[in-house]
């Protein structure tokens, strides 16, 4: 019995290690079949990823992959508003992972979130969490004023590569 435990312990560490692993590549740009991905916003209008990113071009923008459900998330959401209060000219884009509409905007406004909020309305898998080869959230990616991806993959808002890309990025 007590092997028994060991071994399944030992497998969900290995799964949680795993599931934490930055991808090999950094990309620096979407592919198209990621651009066209449906959100959804808060008053139900349907857009494409490529739509809500082309609309902030010009702008340095941090892109949060989120959900309710994800402890790891709620944990973090201390450290991301201090990276926005650091950071008042960076636009915060939310892309949620929330299995149901009314959770996800009930969370907006409990954990007081401040940017552009849209929903997938899909499982984890779709074309555009596929294309980043999202493996864990919360996901932070920093997208430069040129649209391009100056920080593919963070999963903490403290992490000093995010600053140090937005300061790159001005």
């Amino acid at each position: 019995m007590k092997a028994t435990v060991l071994i399944i312990l030992g497998i969900f560490v290995a799964q949680l290690a795993m599931g934490q692993k930055a991808p090999i590549v950094s990309k620096t740009e979407f592919s198209e079949k990621a651009l066209q991905q449906p959100l959804f916003g808060l008053d139900g209008q349907q857009k494409s990823a490529g739509e809500i990113l082309r609309a902030n071009k010009g702008k340095t923008v941090l892109l949060y992959i989120w959900a309710t459900w994800c402890p790891d998330c709620i944990k973090g959401f201390p450290e991301l508003h201090a990276l926005q209060k650091a950071n008042p000219d960076v636009h915060t884009v939310f892309f949620s992972l929330d299995r149901q509409e009314q959770p996800w905007k009930d969370g907006i406004k409990k954990f007081h979130l401040e940017g552009e909020h849209y929903w997938f309305k899909t499982d984890w898998k779709n074309d555009f969490t596929n294309d980043i080869e999202l493996n864990w959230i919360p996901r932070y990616l920093i997208i430069g004023p040129d649209g391009h991806i100056a920080k593919y993959y963070s999963i903490k808002a403290d992490d000093p590569v995010l600053q140090e890309a937005i300061d790159t990025s001005r």
